[in-house]
């Protein structure tokens, strides 16, 4: 059994692309972390993307979060934007299973999270900067398994991101940086943005 689970709560009754490609990243990275990765509250008639099926890492659950956990609340900690502590490297130690609300990803936020926060998930803070929902798994994984402090991530905030030669989008939110010091976006997500940049940032969410 994994030490560690990162459950998103999919509070949409549909999945965009955008929101497919998010979770395939945090499946293959928690899968490499030998982490589970829940996606729960899937409705049955939602079809997923050829991308998530099989894919290594990833569990879907029809059941919402509140019914799986229902005897084992103090195992889980809800990453809250309204939560009043940071979530830190101790937290590792107190709580085995991280719960995302899905999409969190919202410009501006809508307060998806709320939704779980009414359930009496005990939560936790990453930080004032709006975070897609792959970084705020990332960035818990490495504070919760990595026991690297929150302020001691390296961050870059509304990244502008090249379209082509003549355009670029921002994108309204804070990102982890890899070795190069680029944001790191899931693996296609660049041409998502490219495809869909003259339609604007709020009809990719």
């Amino acid at each position: 059994m994994a030490r560690f689970t990162y459950i998103v709560e999919h509070l949409d009754p549909e999945l965009e692309q955008w929101s497919a490609l998010e979770y395939k990243a945090i499946a293959k990275e928690s899968h490499q972390a030998g982490a589970r990765f829940l996606l729960t509250s899937v409705p049955t008639e939602l079809r997923l993307p050829e991308m998530l099926q099989g894919a290594k890492g990833l569990t879907v659950e029809h059941q919402s979060v509140e019914n799986l956990y229902a005897d084992a609340k103090d195992q889980v900690c809800l990453l809250d934007p309204a939560a009043k502590t940071e979530l830190s490297p101790e937290d590792g130690t107190r709580f085995n299973v991280f719960l995302f609300g899905g999409i969190l990803g919202d410009d501006p936020p809508r307060d998806r999270t709320s939704e779980l926060r009414r359930k009496g998930f005990e939560g936790r803070r990453l930080g004032p900067v709006q975070m897609t929902t792959d970084t705020a798994v990332r960035v818990t994984r490495l504070v919760a398994q990595g026991k690297t402090p929150l302020d001691k991530i390296e961050y870059v905030d509304h990244p502008e991101i090249k379209v082509d030669e003549h355009e670029s989008t921002v994108m309204p939110f804070r990102y982890v940086l890899d070795v190069n010091r680029q944001p790191i976006l899931p693996e296609g997500m660049l041409d998502v943005i490219k495809k869909d940049s003259e339609r604007g940032i709020d009809d990719l969410l």
